[in-house]
């Protein structure tokens, strides 16, 4: 994947350690950088009282103005880089947020969020889904504290020889070529033709060698564990600066649930994470 447009999605409330870690990557990539400021707007609260309702106005104009000084602060400190950029904000309801933010990601090549947003807004699982389930771009996850870059030099690809995992390796194709490490990992693969082949990660390796990628094959024993441990200790062990993966779910009427091993590297992803469904 070649990264022309990274979407940023940040909450009004954060502190710039995100916005700053997505310049970096967009200055590395030569991107241009689209930010969205998100806010989640206060429900109705009780019934038609004239109080009720003013208190909640008033509430409804304040996150709305608090929205507007991010949007100007976020553009005061892009406007000191020199890198191509635009900034927008989406003030939304709970229930809309994962529509918007999909319609605002399908637009992008890379949609970014960093490890401030997933720690204190309260839109994060909203704005996964979206960026996930509503968009064909790829989301990549940035833990706290974590540089993040389109060139790293030792990738984990998490392989189950699932369409996920194969349209993953796809759009990643371009970080897994210009690494010097690139290591498929399975965890119990069983060794069936309908499946993981005679040989498991053979065929998605030779796959890769082909594209010119210097690639190895893992076999991973749980020994009981699940899955996402064993995953997130391989990628500590190698010294792996990216782990690209396939996201899983399944839908609930329109509620995108995430697969156990999905949600648990959201929640707890030891290094960068790049996903794709």
């Amino acid at each position: 994947m070649q990264a022309k447009t990274i979407l940023s999605v940040i909450g009004v409330d954060q502190n710039d350690d995100d916005l700053h870690s997505a310049i970096e990557l967009c200055r590395g990539a030569k991107a241009h950088l689209s930010v969205l400021v998100t806010a989640l707007a206060a429900p109705p609260i009780g019934g038609y009282g004239e109080v009720t309702s003013t208190v909640w106005l008033e509430e409804r104009e304040r996150q709305t103005e608090g929205l507007g000084r991010k949007v100007e602060a976020v553009k005061a400190v892009l406007k000191a880089d020199d890198i191509s950029f635009d900034v927008n904000s989406l003030f939304t309801e709970y229930g809309w947020a994962e529509n918007e933010i999909g319609e605002r990601a399908r637009y992008a090549d890379l949609t970014l969020i960093g490890g401030g947003f997933l720690t204190h807004d309260d839109m994060r699982q909203e704005i996964l889904n979206g960026a996930l389930f509503q968009s064909p771009a790829p989301l990549l996850l940035v833990p706290k504290g974590y540089a993040v870059s389109l060139r790293p030099k030792t990738v984990l690809i998490a392989w189950d020889s699932r369409n996920e995992a194969s349209l993953a390796v796809r759009a990643a194709m371009e970080q897994l070529t210009a690494a010097d490490n690139v290591c498929v990992a399975i965890v119990d693969p069983s060794a069936t033709i309908g499946r993981n082949g005679e040989e498991p990660g053979a065929d998605v390796a030779t796959f890769l060698a082909r594209h010119g990628v210097r690639v190895s094959v893992d076999i991973l024993p749980s020994g009981g564990r699940v899955v996402a441990d064993v995953l997130r200790q391989h990628a500590v062990d190698i010294g792996a600066e990216l782990i690209v993966m396939g996201a899983y779910g399944h839908s609930r009427v329109r509620e995108w649930i995430f697969g156990g091993t999905t949600r648990s590297m959201l929640e707890q992803a030891p290094v960068p994470l790049m996903m794709t469904r």
